[in-house]
């Protein structure tokens, strides 16, 4: 990241323009110290995307600036000094207008984050945001690209305690006035809740703590309601399939359920159901030591539902929502479930388990019957950190959606689109669920024979467990999302943070206000 930095001559030169009027140079009502701007960069030439609260003299100004700077392509990000009574300004390239056009919220999104980026180094403490191209994208981006989990650190890695930035809207929106800065910071801060919970380290995350945790989260927000059950609820349900996975563990299970009713009453209901292993050791089938740490994301699926939810509450979207997630533990011990061990699942079914770590499948087996059976949603969304398969498949780009309808691949494909978090369509077929039907002793085994298509077996196995899918009657709208590639980020570029992604949050909110605004 390259910085533009003034010298003496340059001050000077500021210094000059200033004294040749009286008015000042930004439109500062909110004594903000620095800025983020926006610039289009159009075969060479450079405009500031912002009009409003800019002078046309400080335009030029900046322009001729970053024109002298080689400022030319999508991403860059040059700083400027004392320009007009604002200590700091950074000014990020949005690119080609044209291109910018087809997607204002990304490159909002985006070239907020890359600003915000580039001024927290330099103590800059309120900060304007340019919501020129698009209030709701520059509202995600200011939020997402502020996360850090930093709690439990005694002090930073810079020696000492970090000062929160304060930022707010500059200029005004060109874009949907139906999304807003406001809605956008909502988008953002749901997805931070996902990323807290996925990164909490287990201890600190148990079913129990998680439970407690969600609850705080949604605990005064309008229409919704938190119900915690326990492991006794659970056996009286006969959902040995979630027990079985739990076995082995000291920490007591929890199946948290909520209710969303922002929608008429007597209207559809739309399910949610997120994975919840808040450690996944493999059970008695034990994984590698190597990475271990990681599976304290296990219940990523358990988190975006949990982070969905929140922002669905806070924009008070009128639709009805029901969401659970069986929150437990995997782990080897004197109890745990064994190898060719067979349970019984909520709907009658058996289960042969093979693999003690093909556990997802297992927990979501009883909870999407529940849902499915004692609702009858209209449409019915499952997200789960099931199969290595699913990262092999489609890496960290796109998350995998196995569903029996178009209709709701349309919904969540446009909504992913929309959220620059997207989803990928992949085959759900009987054809493989062929070999996890080949058990001596039971109806199914949970693993199957080989390593290929894994993703898609594990999808097929769901789907057995859906209450109005029984003998290929799509009498609900189901689909299984696989973020087990998404889960965490590599690397710190732009609002995408290293560690625990806390995806597609953001994609399923935009998914529910589709269907608010039906």
């Amino acid at each position: 990241m390259f910085h533009l930095k003034t010298s003496a001559a340059f001050g000077k030169q500021v210094q000059q323009r200033l004294s040749l009027t009286t008015k000042r140079l930004f439109s500062n009502s909110q004594n903000y110290d620095a800025l983020v701007l926006n610039a289009y960069t159009n075969e060479g030439q450079v405009s500031l995307t912002a009009s409003k609260d800019i002078s046309q003299q400080t335009k030029q100004f900046i322009e001729e600036q970053l024109q002298a700077s080689n400022f030319k392509k999508a991403g860059d990000v040059r700083t400027l000094y004392n320009v007009g009574g604002i200590k700091q300004v950074a000014v990020v390239s949005v690119g080609k207008q044209s291109a910018v056009q087809k997607d204002e919220q990304e490159a909002a999104r985006r070239a907020t984050a890359l600003g915000l980026q580039a001024l927290k180094p330099q103590g800059a403490k309120n900060i304007g945001i340019d919501v020129s191209v698009c209030a709701h994208g520059a509202g995600e981006g200011s939020v997402l690209s502020q996360f850090s989990f930093d709690k439990l650190k005694s002090r930073t890695a810079a020696g000492k305690e970090e000062q929160e930035i304060q930022v707010g809207p500059f200029s005004e929106s060109n874009g949907n006035q139906e999304l807003t800065w406001q809605s956008g910071q909502i988008y953002g801060a749901s997805q931070n809740v996902a990323r807290m919970l996925m990164t909490s380290p287990a201890n600190l995350m148990t079913p129990k703590l998680f439970s407690e945790e969600v609850a705080y989260l949604l605990a005064g927000l309008e229409n919704v309601e938190v119900i915690v059950r326990d492991e006794d609820w659970a056996a009286r349900q006969n959902m040995n399939a979630f027990l079985a996975v739990a076995k082995g563990s000291a920490e007591p299970l929890r199946f948290l359920e909520i209710h969303y009713k922002g929608g008429k009453k007597g209207e559809a209901v739309h399910g949610l159901v997120g994975k919840g292993v808040t450690f996944d050791a493999g059970g008695i089938s034990l994984k590698p030591s190597n990475n271990m740490a990681l599976m304290k994301g296990d219940m990523g699926g358990a988190a975006t539902v949990a982070g969905a939810l929140y922002g669905i509450c806070k924009l008070k979207l009128p639709v009805n929502v029901v969401a659970v997630t069986p929150l437990c533990e995997n782990l080897p011990s004197g109890t745990a479930t064994k190898p060719g061990d067979v349970i019984k699942a909520m709907n009658g079914k058996s289960i042969e388990i093979l693999d003690t770590d093909a556990e997802g499948r297992l927990i979501l087996a009883d909870a999407l019957y529940y849902v499915s059976s004692k609702y009858s949603p209209e449409s019915l969304i499952d997200l789960a950190t099931l199969t290595g398969a699913m990262d092999v498949a489609l890496g960290d780009v796109f998350a995998g959606v196995f569903t029996n309808s178009n209709k709701l691949w349309h919904n969540l494909e446009k909504a992913g689109k929309a959220t620059a978090d997207p989803f990928w369509r992949m085959p759900l077929n009987d054809g493989y669920l062929k070999e996890m039907q080949d058990s001596a002793v039971a109806d199914l085994n949970n693993l199957g024979k080989g390593r290929s298509g894994g993703a898609c077996s594990a999808a097929s196995f769901l789907k057995e467990f859906v209450s109005g899918l029984e003998d290929n009657q799509n009498k609900i709208d189901w689909a299984h999302i696989d973020i087990a590639g998404v889960m965490d980020s590599q690397g710190t570029n732009g609002y995408h943070i290293k560690g625990m992604s806390g995806r597609p949050t953001r994609s399923l909110i935009e998914y529910v206000r589709g269907l608010s605004n039906k």
